[in-house]
């Protein structure tokens, strides 16, 4: 239970909160070990640099963040999926890897997806320190995800929709 009080120490979670919190930690590990695949199968040097800058400091950084806050505040922690070990692209079959475009699609969506389930935390958030995390996360995805569309402009991966001329 919460305590109607002013002292900000005291502030419990609530139930909205602890859920929400578990549940993006918990997809924060699973989309660290998914990075980890994705990046081994990345062909291009500069989307490899970037998804590896995304991982160390962007997802890898969220996940300890969420994960001591809900250490501080007595809350089991999910499971995590065991880290993927570092391969060479030209050992995965032609057949069975990721395309460079079709990577920087699927983190795209996945730094969209997150960037929606932050403002939906700080949304529900009554605690100042949560709402600035996500806040900062919301940031830092953004910045992400602009540098991932630069990439897939100069690259010549973007799809656009067919224009609407009428």
């Amino acid at each position: 239970m919460s305590k109607l009080n002013n002292s900000k120490e005291e502030e419990a979670l609530h139930a909205g909160e602890v859920y929400n919190l578990w549940s993006y930690l918990y997809n924060t590990k699973c989309f660290c070990v998914t990075m980890q695949v994705l990046i081994n199968h990345t062909g291009d040097n500069d989307l490899k640099v970037l998804l590896e800058d995304v991982l160390e400091n962007g997802f890898t950084q969220e996940e300890q963040q969420v994960e001591t806050l809900l250490k501080e505040t007595g809350i089991r922690l999910p499971p995590a999926p065991p880290d993927r070990p570092n391969v060479e692209t030209q050992d995965i079959p032609a057949g069975a890897r990721f395309n460079d475009p079709e990577i920087a699609a699927l983190v795209q969506k996945e730094l969209i997806a997150g960037r929606m389930t932050s403002s939906y935390i700080i949304g529900i958030s009554f605690q100042e320190k949560l709402r600035t995390m996500f806040e900062e996360f919301n940031t830092q995805k953004e910045e992400y995800e602009l540098k991932l569309l630069k990439l897939t402009k100069e690259k010549g991966w973007i799809v656009y929709p067919p224009i609407n001329t009428k």
